[in-house]
């Protein structure tokens, strides 16, 4: 009787086994189990995940895929979840897959008893789409900060301008000065400026009619503004999948990529290249704008877009501000790479909708 409840038991732990393993197995997430960090089983989702077989994975040291920096803090872990039977906190990890790509991860680690002895179970979730969501949430609740300032800022400084301006021209038809010419164009100017600024900061997109557009047919067009500038500078346009077409307002558009391939023109200190390319891709249009020109610092990156801030001497950082506020507005993203002397490029996604 006692041989026939212990092979129940037997066959009982078996089978909770087996079905533990096709459950993992079958996850859509990918799972590791290790003990003293050597990989005792890896999931199919796990070697989709970290682009390897399975036969290159197992056996190898868990430690491997995570930052030098970082390595301390697994191997604290991986002592507390040996020594305990709770499942650890969650924390975020940057891990370097077996083809070299790195991307951020939530750890879930537990004990689990695997082949008779304790080991580790570890689950690996990519978050890297949900921090680039809310990176891109939280620079556009900066600029739309950014923009409420300075358009309470443009408003109080342009109605004094504006009375300066008034007084300036009363005087001027009773005194003749050179000096009150040159104050007159300073003030038109500075006018100028504040106009821009309040444009990008809140601009009325209701006064503009939503539109089909064809971006390569408008890149091609807007080329033809530059020609007597594009001597020493040789453009090469690459318009794919042409015959896509999104809707929004035209005339924003057509103003933010002059901004942009502008910025190109002028980042090319002498001889270089400008290359404009387009295509459609997983219902988006992708338009990237590169330069060979002299780049922006890295730690300058992040503020690109922002009011006032220009890498130029003699630049108001407004262009590339309309820039980024005409695509955020229509639904887009834009990322920036940069390195300096080498150059920079533009990426811009658009949704395509009816």
């Amino acid at each position: 009787m006692e041989e026939i409840l212990a092979d129940t038991v037997d066959q009982t732990v078996f089978e909770n086994e087996n079905m533990y393993r096709q459950i993992i197995e079958y996850s859509v997430d990918p799972i590791v189990i290790h003990r003293n960090y050597k990989i005792l089983y890896i999931n199919q989702s796990g070697t989709r995940f970290f682009k390897g077989l399975k036969e290159e994975i197992v056996g190898t040291c868990v430690l491997d895929v995570f930052q030098e920096e970082d390595k301390p803090i697994i191997m604290e872990r991986n002592r507390q979840a040996m020594a305990g039977t709770e499942p650890l906190d969650v924390i975020e990890e940057t891990i370097t897959k077996f083809d070299g790509t790195k991307v951020e991860v939530e750890l879930y680690c537990h004990p689990v008893i695997f082949g008779d002895k304790k080991a580790i179970q570890t689950v690996f979730r990519d978050v890297t789409v949900r921090k680039d969501t809310e990176k891109l949430l939280n620079h556009q609740e900066k600029l739309a900060s950014i923009g409420q300032i300075a358009a309470g800022i443009a408003h109080e400084i342009k109605n004094p301008l504006t009375s300066v301006k008034g007084f300036l021209r009363l005087l001027k038809e009773s005194y003749t000065h050179p000096y009150l010419d040159v104050m007159d164009a300073e003030l038109e100017k500075a006018l100028d400026t504040l106009k821009n600024l309040l444009q990008v900061s809140k601009p009325d997109l209701q006064e503009e009619k939503v539109v089909s557009i064809n971006f390569c047919k408008e890149l091609s067009s807007l080329m033809l503004l530059f020609q007597e500038r594009l001597y020493n500078v040789e453009v090469e346009l690459d318009l794919r999948d042409s015959e896509i077409t999104i809707f929004g307002k035209k005339n924003l558009f057509l103003k933010a990529f002059f901004n942009l391939i502008k910025n190109a023109l002028e980042a090319i200190e002498e001889k270089g290249k400008i290359t404009i390319l387009h295509y459609h891709k997983d219902g988006w249009i992708h338009i990237k704008v590169s330069d060979t020109g002299v780049g922006v610092p890295k730690d300058k990156l992040k503020m690109l877009g922002t009011p006032f801030f220009s890498s130029k001497s003699d630049g108001t950082g407004l262009g590339l501000t309309q820039v980024f506020t005409t695509i955020n507005e229509h639904g887009g993203n834009i990322t920036v790479e940069s390195v300096v002397g080498q150059g920079t490029t533009f990426h811009i996604q658009l949704p395509v909708k009816q």
